[in-house]
């Protein structure tokens, strides 16, 4: 039985649509619709964003909005940090996904000797720096952020001096860089991926199971394997971006791809992996309720939402 901790983190300044900051909230409406008193049961904190960047210049057009973004990753790390140590289970509740940078950090820091294994739902890599992003947008940077990853043999940018002091000020969080190693990262349903980040992939080895391997051999025995790679890790982290379901589901989302997973798949997946006793921290991002019918892929979430905090206090 976990004592469990909501973090609120409503920031979408990482995204390049708008609308993410709202999806923690759609997530509680989606609670409520469903007569669930989950938000009134489990105390919750919310990390002040910097949203109101928005209405400003995005800044370097490589790592747009980065001194907000380096603001929020901090404080959600010592969020983070502050729940782990205080023995609560955190369940981060995000806008956009950069925020994982900040989370992760965050474990680091209250778990500085430990090996943190990664295991990332999500249709993307998120494994671009502001040298080889073709968008900016700094939630296709998270990994990269705690890898500690340029990737410098693929430069196509030419990043200014402040970008690359505040890239580097991200990578360093809590004075520990990386704060993970790429043996210790497993992606599923990854089906998304820029050249760049192919060669990372590639160069390193990652552990990937794709949504056809997913249907192919049953949520159960991609848990087992995903936790299998994992086993020299101290502790893990489940990072939930809601486009890894397919984009006939998640339609609420930026960045929907097709050939994703079912939301049955996902929360089966999810409740299987968060039964394992190394699983210290979760993550839902990129609910957008501006871009959905109903509240739909709120729902859908939410539902998710449900099963894995009963699973924790079961």
């Amino acid at each position: 039985m976990k004592k469990i901790k909501f973090i609120e983190v409503k920031s979408e300044i990482g995204a390049g649509t708008r609308g993410a900051s709202m999806g923690p909230d759609a997530i509680k409406i989606a609670a409520l619709d469903y007569g669930s008193n989950l938000f009134k049961k489990i105390s919750t904190i919310e990390v002040e964003t910097e949203n109101h960047l928005l209405f400003e210049s995005a800044g370097s057009p490589y790592a747009k909005r980065i001194k907000g973004l380096l603001n929020i990753m901090e404080k959600t790390a010592n969020a983070v940090k502050n729940s782990i140590k205080s023995n609560e289970f955190p369940i981060v509740l995000s806008g956009d996904h950069s925020t994982a940078a900040g989370t992760i950090s965050g474990i680091k820091l209250a778990l500085p000797k430990q090996r943190i294994g990664v295991i990332w739902i999500d249709a993307h890599a998120d494994l671009h720096s502001p040298w080889t992003t073709p968008s900016g947008n700094m939630h296709g940077m998270p990994l990269a952020a705690v890898l500690a990853e340029d990737n410098s043999a693929n430069k196509m940018n030419k990043p200014d001096k402040e970008t690359l002091d505040l890239w580097s000020k991200i990578k360093k969080i809590g004075g520990i860089q990386p704060k993970i190693d790429w043996n210790d990262l497993v992606y599923i349903s990854l089906r998304d991926v820029e050249p760049e980040e192919s060669y990372l992939l590639k160069k390193n080895k990652v552990k990937i199971f794709s949504t056809n391997d997913v249907k192919r051999n049953g949520v159960e025995k991609i848990a087992r394997d995903t936790l299998a790679h994992l086993n020299r890790c101290h502790v893990i982290y489940i990072s939930f971006d809601v486009d890894s379901m397919d984009s006939s589901i998640s339609k609420g989302t930026g960045t929907p791809v097709r050939n994703g997973i079912t939301e049955k798949e996902a929360g089966s997946l999810l409740v299987r992996l968060i039964q394992n006793e190394k699983v210290c921290c979760f993550e839902i991002a990129e609910v957008n309720p501006t871009l959905d019918k109903e509240n739909l892929m709120a729902e859908n979430t939410f539902e998710i939402l449900q099963r894995v905090v009963s699973q924790l206090t079961s």
